[in-house]
């Protein structure tokens, strides 16, 4: 009789995606990009729970206290009319994050929406392009205080300027995606089966445009966070009585020489943040660009 051997055990091999295994070996290539993840974190957290974090009202005045250094008590000093340093930093985090991260999804969701048109439709591109390339002979600084001056100061007003002097970037970003892939063989092979145009931008040409975009967008949000900082600093930004790590800074560049802690605690707040967003950028580009990946 002939033996039956026992069935080899069942071993399940837990499979990883390629854009994952892709993601995990490229920040681990990078390390500066995990530091950069990690400070954005950090500085995410400080934003979501600034009530909690924050020991005294950010905008609570006391003349008894004005001025007071960095201590145990007030751990960045207190301003001229006594309010917290520290519970004005922690809260500045969050308007200069929603605006970065609110400037970043509307200018790629505009210039989504015309950079796919103008790059596919050639009669519409040469006047859509036109107009981008005048908004991009002006510096986005510049622009954004133009912008200002002709709207009053409010968070959503900042959003709309900074928004408007980043889309023309990005248009022409997604209009050189466009124009490249629309010669790819598959673009052509949608054509002459006859599929609509929509469909051809949306199944065909988005979706390999997602991840240059991805990278776009957190060069973008830095951009804009630096943007609404200098707004502040001059006072064409967000308004006074709103603690922002720009209005903090321009509140102590008068009093420079006798509390330089006033623009030091925010200044380094926030080039920490721009630093971990262009960190982030770069661990996700190199992560989404196959010949890069193919290159390393």
């Amino acid at each position: 009789m002939a033996t039956v051997l026992p069935a080899p055990p069942i071993v399940r091999v837990k499979s990883v995606s390629p854009t994952w295994r892709r993601f995990r070996d490229a920040f681990r290539r990078h390390p500066m990009a995990i530091v950069g993840g990690v400070i954005l974190v950090v500085m995410v957290i400080v934003a979501i729970f600034a009530p909690w974090l924050a020991p005294i009202d950010p905008e609570a005045v006391s003349p008894v206290r004005r001025l007071k250094p960095p201590s145990s008590t007030y751990w960045f000093g207190t301003d001229m009319l006594g309010r917290d340093v520290y519970s004005r930093v922690v809260y500045g985090a969050r308007i200069s994050l929603f605006v970065g991260l609110a400037v970043a999804a509307l200018s790629t969701l505009l210039g989504i929406g015309i950079g796919l048109v103008t790059g596919y439709v050639r009669w519409l591109d040469a006047i859509v392009m036109r107009v981008m390339d005048g908004l991009m002979s002006i510096p986005s600084v510049l622009l954004a205080i133009a912008l200002m001056a002709l709207t009053k100061a409010s968070v959503g007003n900042v959003i709309v300027a900074i928004t408007l002097a980043e889309v023309p970037r990005v248009v022409r970003l997604v209009r050189g995606l466009v124009l490249t892939l629309r010669e790819q063989t598959y673009v052509e092979a949608a054509i002459a089966a006859g599929t609509t145009l929509p469909r051809i931008l949306l199944r065909h040409i988005l979706p390999n445009i997602v991840a240059p975009l991805l990278v776009q967008g957190t060069y973008v949000c830095g951009s804009a966070m630096i943007t609404e900082a200098i707004l502040s600093f001059i006072g064409a930004g967000t308004p006074p009585n709103i603690p922002s790590w720009g209005n903090i800074m321009a509140e102590g560049r008068s009093l420079i020489q006798i509390a330089g802690y006033l623009l030091l605690f925010p200044g380094i707040c926030l080039s920490l943040t721009v630093l971990a967003v262009n960190l982030l950028g770069d661990g996700m580009r190199d992560a989404l660009d196959p010949r890069l990946a193919r290159r390393m």
